[in-house]
């Protein structure tokens, strides 16, 4: 049994010598150290600049004892008006969410190598498509509520919009990533009994990837719950507007009631998400 671990082993300490040899461990072992260092210098000059100090936190500490002591207890005075501004949350994360899903599909398959013509005009329809789908993920959520704000004025019309139109970079991403790692058999079989283009998307395509495309959705309206708060912040409606008004007439009592509702609220859905995730693609 050693004979054989050895003989197993043998190999490994070899490739290691025949390395050390050829000097790639040493120059391996000098790239760690120059990132190490680079890194620390980097971490040290980026906190001098955003003023990152621990003193100055410890100096104001009573400040943060006397919010945090302050928000408690909850004020449940406030449940009505805060559930409210709950289901308009979700409900703008929604709509938001299911607005980019219907641009994103059609987007999805023009950007899927797999699915346009191996010629030409396909290859820049590909690159065309991924281009702007990458420029929409650049611009971010709160700047384009910002502009939708002053566009159709504050509230959740605003956040919708902005929300919608970020996601269809995202989503058209996953969708065509999706596509492109179906299986070839049943696009190979529709092909041959001479299917157009539609007929291979709605056969063989469609029925592989749907099951993603759920689970793609589901995320994204996860993760639009979160951005709606955010946006709320900015004047795009929902529990995010509520929270910033109460914050800025430092009734820490109902911020607090607001935090924990917001708390329950995420990991509900995230944990609600997740199950039907696991039933869907079978996730461990």
């Amino acid at each position: 049994m050693a004979n054989m671990t050895m003989a197993k082993r043998a190999p490994g300490e070899k490739e290691l010598q025949d390395l050390a040899q050829a000097g790639y461990l040493d120059r391996f072992t000098n790239l760690k150290y120059l990132i190490l260092v680079a890194g620390t210098v980097l971490f040290f000059w980026s906190a001098q600049a955003v003023e990152f100090d621990l003193v100055k936190l410890w100096d104001n500490k009573a400040m943060l004892w006397e919010f945090v002591t302050g928000m408690f207890p909850p004020d449940t005075a406030i449940a009505q008006q805060v559930t409210e501004q709950v289901i308009i949350t979700i409900q703008l994360a929604f709509v938001g969410t299911v607005i980019a899903t219907i641009v994103s599909l059609p987007l999805g398959f023009m950007a899927a190598q797999n699915v346009m013509p191996k010629n030409r005009l396909g290859s820049g329809i590909v690159n065309v498509t991924r281009f702007l789908l990458n420029a929409d993920r650049a611009i971010d959520a709160v700047i384009l509520a910002l502009f939708f704000a002053g566009a159709v004025g504050l509230g959740p019309f605003a956040g919708t919009l902005a929300l919608a139109i970020h996601s269809v970079g995202m989503l058209g991403k996953l969708f065509y990533e999706a596509i492109e790692t179906v299986d070839k058999g049943p696009i190979e079989a529709v092909e041959s009994v001479g299917a157009g283009k539609l007929s291979v998307i709605r056969w063989a395509i469609l029925p592989q990837v749907i099951p993603y495309f759920v689970t793609y959705f589901l995320f994204r309206f996860e993760l639009n719950i979160r951005s709606a708060v955010v946006l709320g912040v900015v004047g795009a409606g929902g529990i995010g507007f509520l929270l910033q008004s109460y914050m800025k007439l430092f009734q820490y009592q109902r911020t607090c009631t607001v935090v924990l509702v917001i708390l329950v609220l995420v990991m509900s859905l995230d944990a609600l998400s997740s199950k039907i995730r696991k039933k869907l693609i079978g996730d461990k």
